[in-house]
């Protein structure tokens, strides 16, 4: 039997070690929802809320009659829109046809700062964290609208 030889079973070790395994590549899916979940982070969650529980109150208008920032989980509407009416929203505020004339909302315009991919995302990852009901209810109103 030859005698151990510390320096070459370090050398093993340290190869063996630095050998990457494959990893399961993540699906375009998962990615997207990774995409939307930090440009939430970075865009929306100062008013939305890191947890998406949006701003106290969120129901009762200000003193200066806007409304604070509404959840996007569950406890908010944001469930109750199609999907292209949260598109629009997102890309260009809260201005007609999607508010009344002269609306005025603390909610800005992101088509200058987002790319549409990016809006999708965001919205991807807003509806991803809904349980499957919501999601479903969702989808239903976005099918709806879609028929007119």
């Amino acid at each position: 039997m030859e005698d151990f030889n510390p320096t070459a079973f370090m050398l093993v070790a340290a190869t063996v070690g630095s050998i990457s395994l494959p990893v399961a590549a993540q699906s375009p899916e998962t990615d997207n929802l990774a995409r939307g979940r930090t440009l939430y982070q970075t865009h929306c969650a100062s008013c939305h809320g890191k947890n998406l529980k949006g701003q106290p109150d969120w129901q009762i208008r200000r003193p200066d009659g806007r409304l604070p920032a509404p959840p996007h989980d569950r406890t908010g509407h944001t469930w109750h829109h199609p999907d292209a009416h949260l598109f629009r929203m997102t890309k260009h505020g809260l201005v007609p046809p999607l508010a009344p004339e002269g609306y005025e909302s603390d909610m800005p315009a992101f088509g200058d700062i987002l790319s549409d991919d990016e809006i999708w995302s965001v919205l991807d990852f807003i509806k991803s964290t809904w349980p499957d009901r919501f999601r479903r209810r969702q989808q239903d109103v976005t099918k709806r609208a879609n028929e007119k």
